[in-house]
């Protein structure tokens, strides 16, 4: 058995949540996925993924194994790409190439490291766009895209799924101070909670936890709700209500103690997963190349940070994205 190979398909079915998107990214079949990461657990003697109609997921030891395993991936990657680097010097990255990202990925972790690429790639010129969906017109023709969701991966794009960003819930201090600060999730039905609409319309009204392997779904509620991130945001710095952000979008108001995170020691779930697609086209061509190495860099920066991302990102779609309720509170009325 290749180790180092069975590995590297062990992480792509990891990634995209099934053998059949990681035999995809990989270009190989799935039996050969299939029959490299069952070698590798018969050479553990542990099962490291469950296998199930809707894909795969880590198991206990899969996810541990995975945690110790990471550092080597990370340093097989970066060989791979002063690999790619040695092999393409003579092949200057240059054209055009069609960059499409989400609005909050692309301010919060693209846009800002985009001088620092075209630094390295000056003969690189950047088409960029904000879309929220890979259906969205601007979406169609980009060569790279960065998304937030569970996307419909068209057949031409290559998929990685990077993680997911930590979640806080935060008010404006004199919110908390009128309002009371809530100690347990459950408390939040009390409060009034502003909002978000998802791009496919769904109210965003179910916030859940976890503490130490217990689960806690809250169904909050309040009088304003808007598909438009910064309206909420607006509205939650004047403190007029509570609101669930990302670390990663909000860290500025946080230090300048406009916003107060509470039950900071609960994890909050149900942020949706980044995803990384590209067109397989164009992999061989050297400014895709150099652009999804950057990418992929800068996500590593955000991990090395520790504290802007999420320890457990859901690879499946959530019963209420499924379901396609007009709430997301919907789905816990419906298991009643």
């Amino acid at each position: 058995m290749d180790k180092l190979k069975a590995l590297e398909y062990f992480m792509a079915a990891v990634e995209e949540g099934s053998f059949a998107r990681a035999a995809q990214r990989l270009e190989i079949s799935v039996p050969a996925v299939q029959k490299l990461v069952g070698a590798l657990e018969r050479t553990l003697g542990v099962a490291l993924l469950e296998r199930g109609a809707r894909g795969v997921r880590l198991t206990p030891s899969g996810s541990e194994y995975l945690d110790r395993c990471r550092p080597l991936l990370a340093e097989l990657d970066e060989l791979a790409q002063a690999e790619r680097r040695l092999k393409g010097s003579t092949e200057r990255a240059s054209g055009t190439l069609a960059v499409a990202a989400h609005p909050q990925l692309a301010h919060h972790v693209m846009l800002p490291t985009l001088p620092r690429f075209h630094a390295l790639y000056p003969e690189v010129e950047i088409d960029f766009r904000t879309v929220h969906r890979i259906s969205d017109v601007d979406a169609a023709t980009a060569d790279v895209l960065l998304l937030h969701g569970w996307p419909e991966v068209p057949p031409d794009y290559v998929h990685r799924r990077l993680g997911g960003a930590h979640s806080l819930i935060m008010a404006a201090p004199e919110y908390w101070a009128v309002h009371g600060v809530p100690q347990q999730p459950a408390e939040l039905a009390q409060h009034t909670c502003l909002l978000m609409r998802n791009p496919a319309g769904i109210l965003l009204d179910l916030w859940e936890f976890m503490r130490e392997g217990k689960t806690v779904q809250v169904p909050v509620r309040g009088w304003m709700s808007s598909n438009a991130r910064e309206a909420v945001l607006d509205l939650v710095i004047g403190g007029h209500g509570v609101g669930r952000f990302t670390e990663l979008t909000t860290r500025d108001h946080v230090r300048s103690g406009r916003l107060v995170p509470v039950l900071l020691d609960w994890e909050v779930q149900g942020g949706p997963p980044v995803n990384l697609l590209y067109k397989a086209a164009l992999r061989g061509a050297p400014r895709l190349r150099a652009f999804v190495d950057h990418a992929l860099q800068c996500w590593r920066e955000l991990e090395a940070r520790g504290d802007t991302l999420a320890t457990r990102v859901s690879t499946d779609r959530p019963a209420w994205h499924l379901r396609g309720y007009g709430r997301a509170s919907a789905a816990v009325r419906g298991r009643r």
